[in-house]
This record gives structure tokens, C-alpha cells and sequence, in this order.
């Protein structure tokens, strides 16, 4: 999963665990990790969701202003179907000290 450059903080502090995508069809799988530039993400549910269900609290949780923040960044081609992605962010492994 790739996110906007603005929410790349929010995630790897812990703040933002959610994303609402717009897709044809789920691109991301439970349990499955997924590389950032630092770190990974790992995804913990994928749920389909309707349009209604994105609230403005939903999109603030998600790092979104609002519900048309959000719209606008959530889809990805010719998507119709929305999902509900919760995720855990991984830090990246520290390298060992050479001795």
C-alpha cells in the first residue's frame, strides 16, 4: 500500500492504523506486510465498506481533513468498491553494530 506523502508520518508514529481505498478489487491481504520507504506496514482486516460508512470522523482518523479529503485521494483507477484497510506499522530493523 502506498500512502500520500502528507500521511507517511502519521502512520509510522502509530496515529493513523486505517485507510479507506476505492479499488475493483481488494489489493492488499490480511497478514501480508507491505514495504514504505522505512519500515513496512502490516495489515490486521480489509473490509468492504459503503459510502455512507466514511464519516468525517472516519476520514480524520484516517489522516484526512474530511470526507472530501479523502474521496479525492482514495480512489485508484477505475475503482468502485470500498474497503476498510486497518494496518500496523513495523519499524525497520536497526542494523547490527560491526565490532
Amino acid at each position: 500500500m502506498i500512502f500520500t506523502k502528507r500521511l507517511r508520518d502519521g502512520v509510522r508514529s502509530g496515529e493513523i492504523t486505517l485507510s479507506v481505498r476505492i479499488w475493483m478489487s481488494p489489493r492488499v491481504k490480511v497478514g501480508h506486510r507491505y514495504k514504505m520507504e522505512e519500515g513496512e506496514i502490516e495489515v490486521d482486516s480489509i473490509e468492504p465498506i459503503g459510502l455512507p460508512d466514511i464519516t468525517p470522523e472516519l476520514a480524520r482518523a484516517s489522516g484526512f481533513l474530511g470526507v472530501l479529503d479523502l474521496l479525492k485521494v482514495a480512489k485508484h483507477g477505475r475503482g468502485e468498491k470500498i474497503y476498510l484497510v486497518r494496518f500496523h506499522y513495523i519499524p525497520p530493523k536497526r542494523a547490527k553494530a560491526k565490532a
